[in-house]
């Protein structure tokens, strides 16, 4: 093993400067992620609310392709991490290239969905053929050419993993940016361009996604110094992917129960009408402006834990964990008081219908009461990755989503207000909150045994 000569800046700077240094760049990145989400539905909105529907739609298979890069990547993350902590280079040389195997085995997978399964997923929720038609070229786009997403993922999180935030900042920035620019241009044929409707979404998206996959390789060639990436690595390692695994899948599965969640819930939605899937919809968009954040602090404070676990600096640990949770209570409780103020504004900002108004504004005031548990349990849930007891994440997950968001929602639609249905989330966020409650404190005992 190659000894490590210098010592990471994750294990001697004051912790809170620390903290703020690497989620900062990441939250800013997100935030511009989030206004890329925005913008995206605003432009498909003029075109009609159906094609607003056709994208939510497709949304928990989109969700689902994040949910294998990210959790590859939230693998790779802490075990390199980790593995720099405890001095260990060529451990985490090996690493950083099997995370990039891995990943492209996802691509590939989402790759023959594309080819031939996009049409049969958007039937498989409404046979309304505008729907249909829009959906399945949507998504086809978006899933045969996921090689972008895949590759942003994987080196933007090798960045991460060794305190390269600010490079992730850009990439990120950038991938979203070219995003917002192509939108117009390809869904309303400007310019010169073909029109192409909801397919012009799709592919700004995976455009923008490819160049920011590209330029996010490259910063890791030229920049990242804490990894040597050998060509020799790429070869299967089966204890490196076992390890990455076991603490990715848990966070593959997490997200997974996010797809499988809206999917459900748009089945249930649409069952009183499709104007209520556009608000969940909609919805989702609006959500990422303050969960889009907390999950920017994620990014910042998971390396910072696996390297000072590794590292055994208990210490540094624990002032990581408390000023996580207070800085996503705080944006969280901003959120709130948002989506409470000004529900019909936000709403107007995705050419809403009378219809779209009556459901929505009840719905975004309802949902938004969730926000304030949601910022515990999200901080507490990567907290347990970085130890690298990801079980507990997906347990805290499948309490909030099946065990109680789905049920509860499918029994208050029964009720035939739908309304109603929107009760689901604040009851479940809290059942969440008490789950990560009891799992950190089972994570942090075993961490401190560990490190004794």
């Amino acid at each position: 093993m190659e000894e490590i000569v210098h010592e990471n800046k994750m294990g001697t700077m004051p912790v809170n400067k620390l903290l703020l240094s690497m989620a900062v760049p990441m939250m800013i990145s997100m935030i511009v992620q989030a206004v890329y989400n925005v913008v995206d539905s605003i432009y498909v909105a003029m075109l009609s609310e159906n094609a607003l529907t056709a994208v939510s739609l497709a949304f928990p298979m989109q969700n689902l392709m994040m949910a294998v890069a990210s959790g590859i990547g939230v693998g790779t993350n802490a075990l390199l991490s980790r593995a720099l902590g405890e001095k260990k280079q060529n451990i985490a040389d090996i690493t950083a290239m099997q995370g990039v195997l891995l990943n492209t085995f996802g691509f590939l997978v989402f790759l023959i969905f594309g080819m031939f399964g996009s049409e049969a997923f958007i039937r498989s929720q409404t046979n309304i053929p505008e729907i249909v038609s829009n959906g399945a070229a949507y998504l086809r786009i978006c899933s045969i050419m996921s090689f972008g997403i895949f590759a942003q993922l994987t080196f933007e999180r090798l960045l991460q993993a060794t305190g390269r935030t600010l490079c992730t900042m850009f990439t990120q920035s950038l991938g979203a940016i070219i995003n917002i620019i192509l939108d117009p241009i390809l869904i309303f044929g400007l310019l010169g361009a073909p029109k192409m409707g909801v397919a012009g979404a799709a592919a700004a998206t995976v455009t923008g996604q490819f160049i920011a996959g590209c330029v996010a390789f490259i910063l890791n060639l030229k920049i990242n110094k804490d990894i040597n990436f050998k060509a020799k690595n790429i070869k299967p390692n089966m204890d490196i992917i076992k390890n990455i695994l076991v603490i990715g899948i848990p966070s593959i599965l997490m997200i997974s129960i996010g797809s499988f969640m809206t999917y459900a819930l748009n089945k249930i939605l649409i069952a009183f009408t499709s104007t209520a899937v556009a608000v969940f919809g909609v919805y989702f968009k609006l959500q990422s402006f303050v969960f889009m954040p907390v999950f920017g602090l994620n990014n910042g404070m998971v390396p910072i834990i696996a390297y000072n676990y590794g590292a055994k600096k208990e210490e540094r640990i624990h002032k990581t964990i408390k000023l996580s949770v207070i800085y996503a209570v705080c944006i969280m409780l901003l959120g709130l008081l948002c989506f409470q103020a000004i529900p019909d504004k936000l709403l107007l900002l995705f050419n809403a219908s009378d219809s779209m108004l009556e459901i929505g504004i009840p719905a975004l005031r309802i949902i938004s009461l969730s926000f304030i548990f949601a910022g515990i349990s999200v901080i507490t849930s990567s907290v347990c990755q970085a130890f690298g007891f990801g079980i507990y994440s997906l347990l805290i997950s499948v309490g909030r989503q099946l065990v109680v968001l789905v049920p509860a929602a499918y029994l208050l639609s029964k009720l035939g207000r739908l309304e109603l249905v929107w009760l689901s989330f604040p009851v479940a966020e809290i059942v969440a909150m008490l789950l990560s409650i009891l799992f950190i404190k089972k994570a942090l005992y075993k961490v401190k045994k560990n490190m004794a």
